[in-house]
Formats: structure tokens, C-alpha cells, sequence
């Protein structure tokens, strides 16, 4: 059975729990989110240690062949550039169908989220090489760098390195095996988190709400159904457009229901080697970057929700000069998400409300009862953008070998 069919049942009798099972037993409600939080761990339980390992193959492997630091600035710039089409498209949307005002919700109590830039570059380099591996994983970069320093360490003697070359390069291997078993088992764990997702729409779906629900679901929808497959058509070696977005159901699933990028990856992983036929080499490089730095989908909601704040409370309305700031911090905010795996786009609300000001600081509170939603939408959004860069970078590369359909996995 292929993944998706497995994720696509699983979602679905997640989904009907959810609907049918009583959404006012606290006994029941608690007993999900819990079981929630563990399946998220699940899925991203062998997540680090096969970066780790394939980062570091990935760099000495491309450095003998001289083709790193073009597969890294290739992959920094479709992030750069995808990041400015997609928040401009959302921030055009909201615009020209700007949705229904949103209600007045009276809620004092400020939560203490920011992004950390500060301990976030002193978490780079720790003093001690190793403490990048004892984290609980939620932030990549440390682990990525090491990974890195090691890979391009393994080139300076060839001959004493050999011996490690090997025992990395096998250990990259199992534990991709390692997380492509746990992509396998992604449609159980689904159940629980579609169920606890349907508990959380069920309190919203008679809100005022729904008029920038359906706006944010149709604006990733056109994005990622069209706009992305169609872009690819300017990368040379003739990707296959529809192939891509046919591979990305899975990672779209998993995304969309989990909400975390990290519990993402092994499927986008998985699919974008033995669906996509993706090298390791392009694969250890692009995939890590997109998942620390491109995060555009979630800035994208993040701005168009900040701007229907405005709208929905300011007698004034909003200029046009406002607009190209907010735009302008998105962009900037999508770069600096890496702490915020599962959480992305109400964090950027809430660092975008904070920046903007003008009374507005705390308007992010208003959408909290929504903000599972968005943060689901734009996680989504963000393994699209993934799934599709990767594709390009790799076939712009020579490192890509096209499959027939039937042999997606």
C-alpha cells in the first residue's frame, strides 16, 4: 500500500473520532492532546541523528566533487526567492478579498514567545563540539553545523579518514531505515492527530472565523497546486511538475495534521530519494535548509492575519506603506522560525504584532482561537515549498534520476 493511502486512512478515521466522540468530555479532550504530544515525538524520534549522519556523508562526498557550496547557494536563494512570492501572494489576497471583520475577543493575558535571536546564535557554537547532539532536537542548526565541521573534516586525510567515511556512511543509511520505519507507521499516529485536530475545529466552525480560514486554505491550495508545479517549468533538465506534487501528498498529510515541521521530515525525506529519485548528496544539503530557513508559508499566514487584524479594528484602515513593512518583516521572519518547529506561524504573529505596534501588540491574542489552524496551514505550506525546492535544486544539479510513477513509494 503506498504512504499516502496508509496517511489518507489514517487522517480520515482520525477525522471521524474526532467528529463523532463527545467534544465536551474533558476526560477524553486531555487523554488526545497528550496522546498528541507523544506521537509528535514519535515522529521525530529519528529525525536528528539521520541528518547528522547524512549531512556529514553529503559534505565530504561533495567536496570531492566540488559541488557543495552551489547546492548551498542554490538552495539560499530559491528559499530567498520563494519566500518573497509566496508572502506577496498572500499579502495580495488579502487585499483584493479581504475577509469578514473578526470578533472582539477580550483576553489580557500576553504569553512570552519571541525568537530568541540571541540565545539562538550562542547555541551555534557551543563550547563543548558534542552538546550539539544532547539537545532535545528541536532546533537543527547546531546539529546541522557539527554535521558539516565533520564532513568537510573527513576530506583533509583521506586514507586515516576512510575507515570513519565508512562507518558514517553506513550509519546514514540505517538510520534513514530507522525513520523510513517511522513513516511507515505515520498512518496510526495520524489517528491521533486528526482526532485532536477535528476536537480543536469542532469549538471554531460556527466562529467568525471561517471567512480567513477559508481564505488562508485557498490561497496555500492555488500555491501549492499550481503556482509551485508551474514555476518548476524554469528549471532546466525538465522536472516533472505534477510528478512532484503527486509525491508531496504524503508530506502534505503529515504536515497539515501534526502542524510540525520536524515530524514532517522523514516523509519528505523518504519521498523525495525514492519517489522523486533525489540523492543523498542533494537530499542531506537542500532538505535540513529549507526545514530551518524556509518558512515562508507560515510568515505568509502570519502577515495576512496581522493585516485582517488591523483592518477588522482601526477606523483608519491600513496604507499601503504599512503593508510593504508588514511584507518586508515577514520576509525577515521567515528566515528566523528554526526554534519553532510546531508552532511556527502563531509565533511570527505574534513577533509581527509586536514589531508593528500602534496599539496592535497584543492582537494576536484575537486569533488564538484559530491559531491550531494556521500553524496546521502554514507548516503545510512550508513542506510544499520544501518538497518542491528540493526537487528543483536537485535537478538543476545532475543529481536527481527520474521514476516512474507506479514506483512511487
Amino acid at each position: 500500500m503506498k504512504v499516502w493511502i496508509k496517511l489518507l486512512i489514517g487522517a480520515g478515521l482520525g477525522l471521524l473520532l474526532g467528529f463523532l466522540l463527545p467534544a465536551d468530555n474533558q476526560a477524553i479532550l486531555a487523554s488526545t492532546e497528550w496522546l498528541t504530544h507523544f506521537a509528535i515525538n514519535i515522529g521525530r524520534y529519528a529525525v536528528a541523528p539521520m541528518l547528522f549522519f547524512s549531512i556529514s556523508i553529503a559534505a565530504h562526498e561533495l567536496r570531492q566533487e566540488g559541488g557543495f557550496w552551489g547546492i548551498l547557494f542554490r538552495a539560499l536563494l530559491l528559499i530567498a526567492v520563494s519566500a518573497a512570492i509566496v508572502i506577496s501572494g498572500g499579502i495580495l489576497a488579502i487585499i483584493l478579498f479581504p475577509p469578514a471583520r473578526i470578533p472582539i475577543i477580550h483576553d489580557e493575558q500576553i504569553e512570552a514567545i519571541s525568537l530568541s535571536l540571541v540565545e539562538n546564535i550562542t547555541e551555534l557554537f557551543p563550547s563543548n563540539m558534542f552538546q550539539a547532539l544532547v539537545s532535545d532536537g528541536v532546533y537543527l542548526l547546531p546539529i546541522c553545523i557539527f554535521a558539516f565541521f565533520l564532513g568537510m573534516g573527513l576530506s583533509y586525510d583521506k586514507n586515516t579518514a576512510k575507515p570513519v567515511v565508512s562507518l558514517i556512511d553506513a550509519l546514514s543509511r540505517v538510520f534513514y531505515h530507522i525513520a523510513s520505519f517511522f513513516s511507515e507507521i505515520l498512518g496510526v499516529i495520524l489517528i491521533v492527530l486528526s482526532a485532536y485536530w477535528a476536537f480543536r475545529y469542532r469549538a471554531i466552525v460556527q466562529t467568525d472565523f471561517q471567512s480567513l480560514i477559508v481564505l488562508v486554505t485557498i490561497v496555500s491550495g492555488v500555491l501549492s497546486v499550481i503556482v509551485f508545479p508551474l514555476l518548476l517549468y524554469v528549471v532546466k533538465n525538465k522536472p516533472h511538475p505534477w510528478a512532484a506534487l503527486y509525491s508531496a501528498i504524503s508530506s502534505a498529510l503529515a504536515s497539515f495534521f501534526s502542524g510540525d515541521i520536524i515530524f514532517s521530515l522523514p516523509v519528505v525525506f523518504r519521498h523525495t530519494k525514492e519517489s522523486l529519485g533525489v540523492r543523498r548528496r542533494a537530499n542531506a544539503v537542500a532538505l535540513p535548509l529549507f526545514a530551518i530557513f524556509g518558512r515562508a508559508g507560515s510568515a505568509m499566514v502570519a502577515a495576512m492575519s496581522l493585516i485582517l487584524i488591523i483592518k477588522s479594528y482601526s477606523s483608519l484602515g491600513i496604507s499601503a506603506v504599512d503593508v510593504f513593512s508588514i511584507g518586508m518583516q515577514a520576509f525577515a521572519i521567515s528566515f528566523l522560525l528554526a526554534r519553532h518547529p510546531g508552532d511556527g506561524a502563531y509565533t511570527a504573529l505574534v513577533v509581527l504584532c509586536a514589531t508593528y505596534g500602534q496599539g496592535f501588540e497584543a492582537g494576536y491574542l484575537i486569533l488564538k482561537p484559530i491559531a491550531f489552524y494556521l500553524i496546521a496551514i502554514g507548516t503545510f505550506l512550508d513542506v510544499m515549498i520544501m518538497n518542491f525546492g528540493v526537487y528543483a535544486i536537485a535537478k538543476s544539479s545532475d543529481l536527481q534520476e527520474d521514476k516512474p510513477i507506479k514506483l512511487f513509494i
